[in-house]
């Protein structure tokens, strides 16, 4: 008859194979389970790094099906002297965009001349008899005057300002086909900045308006006033 193990006792080990040094060991050592798989979620290991010390290639970028724009950058860096747009183009637009501004200041003078008033004072002596002529701008002279030189500055501060801030090109630039931009990211500067760009032009007219002739002989055709402001003119 075979023995048998009373119930609700535990079963006994089962024996080692032969030859292990577990034989030795007793019998009431715990067996160790096989460890358990990551929970749902838990993060993995880093993978070992490459052979040879390099890095992985980053993962592609999902595919949405539409055009990947280029990375961000200068937008005119190195294009060829010929695009830029030549020193003469650039002096005959500034010609037609002073024109305006001219025969503003040409009508507020002539209106101012035009109303002189002329007083005269006479110096009586014992041996001659002088007379003495003055002339004066009238008040209506001095307020067309005023009034033209005004709006010669709003025309300024417009064609300037907001026409070429806003389209790249002042109607100088228009007439003669070319805009001027910005370096970095070729787009028209903005109202303010171009407002900065015409001021600083007097730096161009104070070193003996040489500053005007950088387009003769520089790579980019740009001015003193361009360099600082890091504008170039190119042709439409």
């Amino acid at each position: 008859m075979t023995d048998q193990t009373p119930p609700g006792e535990p079963y006994p080990p089962p024996p080692p194979p032969a030859g292990s040094s577990g034989a030795h060991e007793p019998q009431s050592r715990a067996y160790e389970p096989a460890p358990a798989p990551s929970a749902p979620g838990a993060s993995y290991p880093p993978p070992p790094p490459p052979p040879g010390g390099g890095s992985y290639p980053p993962p592609p970028p999902p595919s949405s099906g539409g055009y990947a724009p280029p990375p961000p950058g200068p937008a005119i860096r190195a294009l060829p002297t010929e695009s830029y747009t030549p020193w003469f183009t650039r002096v005959l637009a500034f010609l037609i965009d002073y024109l305006p501004f001219l025969v503003l200041q040409g009508i507020g003078w002539g209106i101012m001349l035009a109303t002189q008033q002329t007083s005269c004072v006479t110096d009586i002596n014992q041996y001659d008899v002088t007379e003495y002529c003055a002339s004066q701008p009238s008040m209506i002279g001095q307020l067309a005057q005023w009034l033209l030189s005004l709006a010669g500055l709003a025309y300024w501060v417009w064609n300037y300002g907001y026409r070429q801030g806003t389209t790249g090109s002042s109607i100088g630039k228009s007439v003669l086909k070319f805009k001027v931009v910005s370096e970095a990211t070729g787009q028209p500067l903005g109202f303010g900045m171009s407002v900065v760009r015409q001021i600083a032009h007097f730096v161009d007219a104070l070193i003996c308006f040489v500053g005007y002739l950088f387009p003769l002989w520089d790579a980019k055709r740009q001015t003193v006033a361009d360099k600082i402001m890091t504008t170039v003119c190119l042709p439409i």
